[in-house]
C-alpha cells in the first residue's frame, strides 16, 4: 500500500527548510522503516553522522544496509537499543557517551499504537515504556551532550491521537497488563476503548514533554537547546500493520485512505530536525490533520497544562530518575 501513494510535499521541505547538516551527529530512534528511516536517510543526504536506535534485529540490520546504498559516503552507527527494557536503553546511553562528545539532535520518533494490555519486563506498559519512559530516559542521561552543541535540539513525536482527555499517573505507574484490558473488537475497530486511550496518553505525553522542558530550559537560562514536536497525520507505517496484526485495528480500514507515504509523515520531525528558522517550542504538522505540508501549528493549551506537565514529570521521574536541568 505505501508504495501507491504519491509522495507530494518531502522535496518541498528539503528544499524550504533542510540546513546543511555536515558535522552534525543525530540520533534517531526507530529506524527500521517508516518516518524514522526517512527522517534518517535525508539528514545523511544533508551530511549528518546519523546513530541509528534499534532493537536488534533482522529489520534493523536490512534498514541500516539500504540506508548506506541510499546515501553512498554517508556515516551511519547502528547503536542496540531496545526501548521497552530499561538495561538496553542504559547501554546504548553508556555507549553514545563513550564515543560521542556533541548530539547535536535527539530524534524520539519510535512508537507503538494500540498494542495489547501487557507489560515490558520493567513492569510497564508496554506502549507508555516504549513511546514515553524510554525516550524521556535516552533525553534526560544525553541532555549533556546535547547542550553541548551550539544549536541542540530534542524532537518529539506526537500525532492526532495527543486529542483527548487528561493525563492520569496511573498510566505511568508499573501497572502493565493492569490498565484497561485490550477493549472489544467493536471499540477497537473504532478507535476507541483501552488500547486506544493507551495510545492516547502516550502522544499526548510526547507533546506535554516538549512544552514542560521548554519552560524548565528557559528558567535555567538555557538557551542552545530547543525542544520541538511534529506530528505525521495519518501515514502509511508498518505502525498500522503491526497494530492491525495484534488485534488493535482493522487491516483494511477505510480510514487508511486518507494516508499520506512515510516519506510525507517524517517531514514533520524533518523540519522540526532541520529547519534553520526553528524555535524552541515549534509545532509542525499538516494544518489539514490527517495529510498534507508540515506547516507551523498553534499548541492546544493542554499541551502546557500544569495539571498534565505534573503527572508527566513525576511520573517520568519515578519510572527512570531525576532529570536535573
Amino acid at each position: 500500500m505505501t508504495n501507491q501513494i504519491e509522495t507530494k510535499h518531502l522535496g518541498d521541505v528539503i528544499n524550504n527548510h533542510g540546513q546543511d547538516m555536515s558535522n552534525k551527529v543525530v540520533a534517531i530512534t526507530g529506524t527500521t522503516s517508516g518516518t524514522g528511516f526517512v527522517c534518517a536517510r535525508e539528514v545523511a543526504k544533508k551530511g549528518a553522522k546519523v546513530i541509528l536506535l534499534n532493537r536488534e534485529s533482522e529489520r534493523s540490520a536490512n534498514a541500516l544496509k539500504q540506508l548506506q546504498e541510499a546515501v553512498p559516503g554517508a556515516t551511519f552507527e547502528a547503536v542496540a537499543c531496545d526501548l521497552q527494557n530499561f538495561e538496553s536503553v542504559n547501554n546504548a546511553i553508556a555507549h553514545i557517551k563513550a564515543n560521542y562528545e556533541v548530539i547535536d539532535a535527539l530524534v524520539n520518533n519510535a512508537g507503538v499504537m494500540a498494542l495489547k494490555d501487557g507489560a515490558t519486563g520493567d513492569g510497564y506498559d508496554v506502549q507508555m515504556q516504549t513511546n514515553v519512559l524510554s525516550h524521556f530516559l535516552l533525553t534526560k542521561e544525553l541532555f549533556p551532550l546535547i547542550q553541548k552543541s551550539s544549536e541542540g535540539r530534542i524532537v518529539n513525536h506526537s500525532s492526532m491521537a495527543r486529542l483527548g482527555g487528561p493525563l492520569a499517573s496511573e498510566y505511568f505507574e508499573a501497572k502493565g497488563g493492569d490498565l484497561g484490558g485490550d477493549g472489544t473488537e467493536e471499540e477497537n475497530q473504532n478507535f476507541q476503548g483501552p488500547r486506544w486511550e493507551r495510545y492516547h496518553q502516550t502522544k499526548l505525553s510526547n507533546a506535554v514533554f516538549t512544552y514542560a522542558l521548554r519552560d524548565r530550559l528557559e528558567k535555567a537560562g538555557i538557551s542552545n537547546v530547543m525542544p520541538l514536536v511534529a506530528h505525521p497525520g495519518l501515514a502509511a507505517t508498518n505502525l498500522q500493520v503491526t497494530t492491525a496484526h495484534d488485534g488493535g485495528m482493522d487491516s483494511n480500514a477505510e480510514f487508511m485512505n486518507m494516508a499520506q507515504s512515510p516519506e510525507d509523515g517524517a517531514t514533520g520531525i524533518i523540519r522540526a530536525t532541520m529547519d534553520p528558522e526553528a524555535k524552541s517550542g515549534n509545532f509542525y504538522g499538516p494544518t489539514a490533520g490527517w495529510s498534507g505540508y508540515p506547516d507551523l501549528l498553534t499548541p492546544e493549551d493542554m499541551l502546557s497544562d500544569a495539571a498534565n506537565v505534573n503527572v508527566f514529570w513525576e511520573g517520568c521521574e519515578k519510572a527512570v530518575g531525576a532529570f536535573a536541568i
